[in-house]
């Protein structure tokens, strides 16, 4: 595990007792009854701007904390433990495009905004089905975008969308030229295609000419987070049912194939562990980014993969049933998993990085 400092301790604790107490999977089921579009609750947002979580990677100066993604990784892994439905991931890879390929004005404009909470974005890449930055279409003339973005998560509430164009990223706030049509998911959540029409786009012009690979690695950084606090709390969930249901008037935990099974996944919840946080510090450090999360993204994809589908599996078949929590770890895994690489796009780029 890494080595955290008091702060981050400190972050990670508040963020683990807040998540607990005031967002249990019980709210995101009022979140999903609600059947609101952008499917997350407005208070329990403005909460966390005023905690200081929307602000984490925004610099000082623009109203942040600057306290790295290490820290925004543990208070998105403590939220996705509980499947707090939330644009905190999101909003804060669309504030690191800021950060790293903005201006002075497009800086001074926007973040002191994110970082408080009171505006909302989000990052706009894949054209189809699939996450492939190589095929993208969208496409600026005379300072308007035009082109269509396929499965934008937290599109609902956006007050802006980082939009990945032939030529680079581009900020288009939501508004004239702007459209979405809601997409439904297995996870519940918002996501959406959105199609610019002539939208006005401002260029993030810094960053070099490699800006959409860092963000997009970024991006596979905090959602591995959030995959590795699921993949903890279905471990969890699961360790305790089996020690409380009892079968063949033996309690499961004593059968030695499922204490087999569960010190596996417990090996791979490691693994994971390790691979993640080598993905953290690696974009803190800007040392082998690239690398670092593309391997962390893939080990998420594959442990939670299994750890969702064995959960369900322990539990029997009252796992899939409404009841039961553990089904929705499922269903969010799959969706991450296919959201900013699968696991043979991840594995094919991790060649391609090596020069294979």
């Amino acid at each position: 595990m890494a080595v955290l400092n008091e702060e981050q301790e400190m972050l990670r604790d508040m963020a683990r007792e807040w998540a607990v107490n005031e967002s249990p999977v019980t709210e995101f089921r009022k979140v999903r009854a609600s059947g609101a579009p952008e499917a997350f609750d407005r208070n329990a947002w403005s909460t966390m701007g005023q905690m200081g979580w929307t602000g984490v990677i925004i610099p000082e100066e623009h109203g942040g904390s600057d306290f790295g993604f290490m820290s925004a990784g543990l208070v998105i892994e403590e939220l996705g433990k509980t499947l707090t439905a939330s644009p905190l991931l999101m909003s804060t890879i669309a504030a690191t495009a800021i950060v790293l390929g903005g201006n002075d004005e497009q800086k001074a404009k926007w973040l002191p905004r994110l970082a408080s909470g009171e505006a909302i974005a989000t990052l706009a890449v894949d054209e189809g089905a699939t996450h492939d930055p190589a095929k993208i279409e969208t496409a600026v003339s005379g300072g308007k975008i035009s082109g269509t973005k396929a499965f934008v998560h937290e599109a609902h509430g956006a007050d802006l969308f980082v939009v990945a164009a032939k030529d680079g990223l581009y900020l288009v706030e939501k508004g004239d030229g702007v459209s979405l049509t809601t997409r439904k998911l297995t996870d519940q959540r918002s996501h959406a295609d959105v199609t610019f029409a002539g939208a006005t786009a401002d260029k993030l012009a810094g960053g070099g000419d490699n800006l959409l690979d860092d963000v997009l690695d970024r991006a596979r950084v905090l959602t591995a987070a959030e995959m590795l606090g699921m993949a903890q709390q279905v471990f969890d969930v699961t360790l305790d049912y089996l020690k409380q249901r009892v079968q063949f008037n033996q309690v499961l935990a004593s059968f030695q194939a499922l204490q087999h099974r569960m010190a596996d996944l417990f090996a791979d919840l490691a693994q994971m562990r390790s691979a993640v946080e080598a993905g953290l510090q690696a974009v803190d450090s800007g040392f082998g980014v690239a690398r670092a999360a593309t391997i962390a993204k893939a080990e998420a994809n594959r442990v939670l993969h299994t750890m969702s589908n064995q959960g369900i599996q322990l539990h029997g078949g009252i796992g899939m049933t409404d009841e039961y929590d553990v089904g929705f770890y499922l269903k969010r895994a799959r969706v991450l998993e296919a959201s900013f690489g699968s696991t043979s796009w991840l594995k094919d780029r991790f060649a391609t990085l090596g020069g294979y």
